[in-house]
């Protein structure tokens, strides 16, 4: 049994035709709140004109849904040039990049690159963090502030290994970027209760070094992954360099 359900609703099947997100993105999922049993943790499902993903345990925090206009990304998005993510993908280069976010989750990072400038390709696939993010950039699409970044973000629902693998040379981006999420060794990671709801629902990920060959194997100039500040690097494989803050950094492996 999987640790969350989508409600089946036809308001909600609706928003995922309007979304071009394919309706079999959630088979295996599909239940109602009355069939609910001990092991589910989260439904996800359409409410007030939004997608959200609603724990069922108050200890793993409020529902979490996708607003890259209001709050904290929206503040962040605003001030793009600054952010810590932007430098480390942009690097010396001074001319235009292209970036394939090969761990979009709920797609942060994708939307602040775009807003500093660059094109962006997100990838993510696990089905109900997909409906999240689809329908938070659809959103933004409809805003006066964000229809502009939008537009440089191109949504992808499957495996960031298996696109990047079958990219011709013309497609391939300028730099790939990791946020993978791998085991964690302290007790930290897990203060966030949204953290906790994205654990709870997405697990770890298993095989973060595999997409990290693929993607040095892809990038034109580099790869960039986010790890915690005090991680090993993924696979043990040093970087070229590493951009260092409060509790994060990125590794840059040049290409």
């Amino acid at each position: 049994m999987p640790s969350w359900i989508a409600v089946d609703h036809p308001d909600f099947r609706t928003r995922l035709r309007q979304l071009e997100l394919p309706l079999n993105c959630l088979d295996g999922f599909w239940s109602t709140e009355s069939e609910l049993t001990a092991e589910v943790s989260a439904v996800l499902e359409y409410r007030d004109g939004c997608v959200q993903l609603r724990p069922l345990d108050k200890a793993l925090g409020n529902p979490v849904t996708v607003d890259f206009i209001h709050g904290k990304t929206g503040f962040r998005f605003l001030r793009a040039s600054h952010e810590m993510v932007v430098k480390a993908v942009a690097g010396r280069s001074k001319e235009p990049l292209t970036v394939f976010d090969a761990t979009a989750g709920l797609g942060r990072d994708s939307f602040i690159l775009a807003a500093a400038g660059y094109p962006v390709t997100a990838v993510e696939r696990h089905p109900a963090i997909a409906c999240l993010l689809w329908d938070g950039l659809d959103r933004a699409h409809l805003s006066l502030e964000g229809a502009s970044v939008a537009g440089r973000i191109t949504l992808n629902w499957g495996s960031s290994q298996t696109i990047l693998a079958q990219l011709a040379e013309p497609e391939q981006p300028d730099v790939v970027y990791m946020d993978p999420m791998f085991p964690e060794r302290t007790k930290q990671a897990l203060v966030k209760k949204e953290m906790r709801l994205f654990r709870e629902v997405v697990g770890e990920d298993p095989d973060g070094e595999l997409l990290l060959e693929v993607a040095l194997g892809v990038a034109r100039k580099r790869v960039v992954i986010k790890r915690p500040r005090k991680a090993e690097p993924v696979a043990g494989r040093k970087p070229g360099y590493q951009l260092l803050g409060k509790s994060s950094r990125f590794d840059v492996y040049p290409t």
